[in-house]
């Protein structure tokens, strides 16, 4: 496995330079190869120098801010969709409001989280949008599952996807979430996402209570 290669694109300096130290000094995946790292390719002030960078350096993943003069991030994140840059893109921002989170994944990013994440759940989030899949801070992810449930999302289905019904499934046989991300290889992050888009799609609060509207409503047999 090779290094995971990264664009930072932020506004602030002193943020790009404490991310790019924090990848830099980050070893490998634990339980990976030993080329499991990341490795920075460049830097961005704004999202009109971060779609030049990443099409010309073509990284794996772009960590990318939201609000930035000179170019916002959800409309580099529109270009690059259009464009069909290979990078997954990744929102890091200080912001989780609807006027920034719902733009954001509908202009293609992979993923979206805080500043306020701890480090291993970064690392985490980079390597999980890597590989194609996604990864939300839990505001972020209640404000997704506000938004699904709306009337209008709710004309449109709320049938669990194939691999929340493998998680659901897990959880009715008493499964917890470490074990969930080792049996499935996704991250604990991704199973507690994939926990709050079954809890919203299945109108529920609680493990419990989803397990109970899994039988009830035929996704896990019957009871």
């Amino acid at each position: 496995m090779t290094d995971i290669t990264l664009l930072i694109v932020d506004d602030h300096p002193v943020v790009r330079d404490g991310l790019r130290g924090m990848f830099t000094a980050a070893g490998p995946d634990p339980g990976s190869d030993p080329g499991s790292g990341f490795r920075v390719l460049g830097e961005a002030s704004d999202g009109r120098e971060a779609v030049e960078l990443a099409l010309r350096l073509d990284p794996d993943v772009v960590l990318m801010d939201l609000r930035m003069p000179g170019g916002n991030g959800v409309d580099a994140i529109a270009e690059l969709t259009r464009l069909g840059a290979r990078a997954r893109v990744l929102v890091l921002t200080t912001y989780d409001t609807d006027t920034d989170t719902l733009p954001a994944i509908e202009a293609g990013a992979t993923g979206y989280l805080l500043k306020d994440a701890p480090r291993e759940e970064l690392f985490g989030a980079v390597r999980a949008a890597a590989e194609g899949r996604t990864v939300l801070s839990p505001a972020v992810a209640t404000r997704l599952v506000t938004a699904v449930r709306s009337p209008a999302a709710q004309a449109a289905g709320t049938a669990l996807s194939a691999r929340e019904g493998e998680i659901l499934a897990l959880v009715a046989k008493g499964t917890g979430n470490r074990a969930i991300a080792a049996e499935l290889f996704i991250s604990e992050a991704t199973v507690k996402t994939h926990l709050t888009h079954i809890y919203g799609k299945l109108g529920v609060n609680d493990r419990a209570a989803a397990v109970a509207a899994g039988y009830d409503r035929g996704i896990l047999g019957r009871s």
